[in-house]
């Protein structure tokens, strides 16, 4: 364990001055319903297009009674490009009219409640429960799946079973940051393809499996 918090203080340290992923940035407004937009949008979508996205939707409307007045067509033009764009409009303001009418416009820090919205999976749910309510939870997303198998933490080919995993050998005090550490560890050093391996802090720590090409 304590070459894992070496591994997650080495990443971070690195990575201390990079841009950190948009939902991390949304956050930092304390409001759940916001990273819960903010996360469904960033699926399958780039971080430059995502910012942008949420800065559109977010000016016409940042609470669900006003997402909820939004027709989905509206939602679709302010969040075009994002993946998906229609499928994220219908999801986004059905989820605020259902919150609006059963939750008194309040997002549930509940992961079982929360996976009860369409188009909300376990990666998002999480998200929300840490970064919105400061409940650990673990993200893993594609970067925290690859990094974590690269670096041996885990052999897992399914990224819930990588969340099964981690938690049991990650501290619960890292749970919650992990994600961002991560995320931006992969979008700037642990690239997808051909990692940095040469300036990364971690390669002495790290298996590299599955690395066939890197810098």
């Amino acid at each position: 364990m304590d070459r894992i918090v070496r591994i997650i203080g080495l990443a971070r340290e690195q990575v201390k001055d990079s841009v950190v992923p948009i939902v991390t940035l949304v956050a930092e407004k304390k409001d759940p319903f916001l990273i819960l937009v903010s996360c469904i949008l960033s699926l399958r979508t780039k971080d430059k297009t995502t910012t942008q996205a949420c800065r559109r939707l977010f000016k016409a409307a940042d609470n669900p009674k006003d997402m909820a007045c939004l027709s989905s067509s509206s939602i679709e033009k302010l969040i075009y490009p994002v993946g998906f764009f229609r499928t994220k409009a219908k999801v986004i303001r059905d989820l605020s009219k259902r919150l609006e009418i059963e939750f008194n416009s309040k997002v549930p820090d509940n992961r079982d409640t929360l996976l009860s919205f369409k188009g909300v999976g376990r990666k998002t749910a999480n998200l929300v429960l840490g970064l919105g309510f400061g409940i650990p939870a673990i993200c893993v997303d594609s970067h925290v799946h690859q990094i974590s198998n690269r670096l041996g933490w885990v052999r897992t080919k399914e990224p819930e079973d990588t969340e099964l995993e981690l938690a049991k050998i990650i501290p619960r005090k890292y749970w919650i940051e992990l994600n961002t550490i991560l995320v931006t560890f992969g979008q700037n050093i642990c690239l997808p393809v051909y990692p940095l391996c040469s300036i990364c802090r971690v390669r002495r720590f790290c298996k590299r499996i599955g690395v066939t090409n890197y810098r």
